[in-house]
């Protein structure tokens, strides 16, 4: 046999190499000079170079790498105002370079990011010079929040440059070069003007993504009532609005609709001066663009009437020693008639403050420093305020001679784990001489020090009302109030009846001849189930209300004696229903249907 040497060519042969634990393949490249002559076959083999050449998918392991975006590629009906996120494989961390936006129909640029710019400013709410973080990781996410929402009816692409994102080894990510590998269509048109209910979902799949973007959507100046659904999820941003009246902000889930952001007095100071200097004119009647407006909470509503706040959690995630960084600020008016309900608040200092006229149930609030303040008034009612501090103080109030200030009916007062010594509250007479704080059939644990409240700078405070009746420990037992503030006063029946009863109203409290009621709502409904025999179902309904509603389940139409409490537990195959109602309405549940096999 004769071997045409022409047709020889160069053979790469790979060879498993364990010593090198980067590089798991090593190429060799040989050339085979093979001669066959009459006598017999002589072969020989020349190696005329290694390289050390990866391949291409050993190239991809030594990058960080994109396993998922959102929007996807090729996606239609895109929220204008969603984040941008990708999920890498591993752990991400910034590096250097740009993520650019670009309206594919013209590709002009859109917006663009410097990745090596840790803080962006923007408005929000119309409001102007807002600090934000324009990325922010989690574990193996980067969400991308663009300066201001995109068009509708439009497309899009993103670049993104190789080495804006890398991971703890250096290894960079190549980025997006090409207009058609992260592409995107937003929806045709914004909800109808006017719509009475607006929804938001963190995964684009309503009407917006943020719900700052649904805010955005009603028109200042509303006065039409307006529920804006807020389904479950982690909303990391920043809500400002003012003159948007008539709102009802409304989560899916308590604890599974959240709403939480690292705002602070450091990160974005107001620019107008300090609402509390000496002579200012009440937080809520100051212009809201121009005038002292604090920055620095999570969510700041101003100037807005008949705001409703219910079944969520705000969640000001500030690090402790982080300066003020409220989870909420109203700024309202004395007829504002704002409700909170059904609330979780988290931060360290200031977690809540409220100027104007508000009505607080059901709510938990926890921080350290003067975490409930503001002018009020307010009333608080089967509320848990949790100190997480010692030595530290539970409110700061701030109420002039012309309004009650925070009022608290059967509250509970305690800390955290080892948490000692707290004042129920703190003010210096000086400057707030009417400062008002009064517990009523309250619970107070071992958190709350004996002296309980405390004066700065002064002595004398003829005017301040540090008040409570019938505290009681965690077990039910009185609390010995023998050693507190002389100036605080211990109210007593039946000399103090009428005081007692006064403070007890809401109506009394919070004046303008409100009496605080908010229509039943349904956040979550009872389910069918199939069962077998034996088996015990439980059917659940979840409402937020003021007052507390009353419950009556019914079976095929007809009502159940005795099931009157918002779980039921039924024995036998039916179709069942909730009424709920208080002195502000009624709201039928859907049906459920239990089948239960015999």
């Amino acid at each position: 046999m004769f071997l045409n040497l022409c047709n020889l060519r160069n053979l790469r042969i790979g060879i498993s190499r364990d010593d090198d634990m980067t590089v798991k393949h090593r190429w060799l490249s040989i050339a085979v000079v093979a001669g066959l002559t009459c006598l017999g076959l002589v072969q020989s083999v020349v190696i005329i170079g290694r390289l050390e050449l990866l391949s291409a998918s050993v190239a991809a392991q030594r990058n960080l790498v994109a396993t998922a975006i959102s929007p996807a590629t090729a996606a239609k009906n895109v929220c204008p105002d969603t984040p941008l996120r990708i999920t890498f494989a591993n752990a991400p961390i910034v590096g250097a370079g740009q993520i650019q936006v670009f309206d594919a129909s013209t590709d002009a640029l859109f917006e663009s990011i410097d990745v090596s710019v840790p803080v962006r400013s923007k408005s929000i709410g119309g409001l102007p010079n807002f600090n934000y973080y324009p990325i922010i990781i989690s574990d193996r996410v980067a969400s991308i929040y663009l300066s201001h929402a995109l068009a509708y009816g439009k497309t899009y692409y993103i670049k993104i440059s190789p080495g804006a994102f890398k991971d703890a080894g250096d290894h960079p990510f190549a980025g997006f070069k090409e207009s058609k590998a992260w592409r995107f269509a937003t929806k045709a048109k914004a909800p109808l003007a006017g719509a009475k209910r607006i929804t938001v979902a963190a995964d684009g799949s309503k009407d917006f993504a943020t719900v700052q973007g649904a805010i955005d959507f009603v028109p200042e100046g509303n006065t039409t009532p307006t529920t804006i659904f807020i389904h479950k999820g982690t909303y990391e941003e920043i809500i400002f609005f003012t003159a948007k009246n008539n709102l009802t902000i409304l989560g899916e889930d308590r604890k599974q609709t959240i709403i939480a952001y690292a705002n602070n007095d450091r990160f974005n100071h107001n620019a107008g001066g300090n609402p509390f200097a000496p002579g200012a004119a009440a937080p809520g009647a100051v212009p809201a663009r121009t005038g002292a407006v604090y920055r620095r909470g999570l969510l700041l509503a101003h100037g807005v009437n008949d705001l409703t706040i219910a079944n969520l959690t705000l969640h000001n995630t500030t690090p402790q020693g982080g300066s003020q960084a409220e989870a909420i600020i109203l700024n309202g008016t004395q007829t504002a008639r704002a409700i909170i309900t059904n609330v979780d608040l988290y931060s360290f200092q200031d977690t809540l403050q409220i100027n104007g006229q508000a009505y607080v149930s059901n709510c938990y609030l926890e921080g350290d420093v003067d975490f409930m303040w503001g002018t009020g008034p307010c009333f608080f009612e089967n509320c848990h305020a949790r100190a997480l501090r010692s030595n530290a103080y539970y409110t700061q109030i701030r109420n002039p001679a012309t309004n009650h200030g925070f009022v608290y009916h059967n509250c509970v007062f305690d800390g955290a784990p080892g948490v000692t010594g707290n004042f129920l509250s703190r003010i210096a007479p000086s400057r707030f001489p009417y400062s008002e704080v009064v517990l009523l059939d309250c619970a107070l644990s071992d958190a709350v020090g004996e002296i309980a409240w405390r004066l700065d700078q002064s002595n004398e405070a003829p005017n301040i009302h540090f008040w409570e009746y019938k505290s009681l420990d965690p077990s039910g037992a009185p609390v010995d109030t023998s050693r507190r503030l002389a100036i605080a006063r211990q109210l007593k029946l039946p000399d103090d009846k009428e005081t007692i009863a006064n403070y007890g109203d809401p109506k009394f409290v919070l004046g303008g001849q409100w009496t605080p009621a908010m229509s039943p709502i349904i956040t979550s409904q009872p389910a069918s189930v199939v069962v077998n025999a034996g088996a015990k179902v439980v059917l659940n309904v979840s409402v937020a209300a003021v007052p507390a509603p009353s419950f009556q389940w019914q079976r095929n139409g007809r009502n159940v004696i005795g099931a009157t409490q918002a779980s039921f537990t039924v024995e036998s195959t039916g179709s069942y229903r909730v009424v709920i109602s208080n002195t502000a309405g009624k709201v039928i549940s859907k049906p459920a249907t239990v089948t239960i096999k015999r």
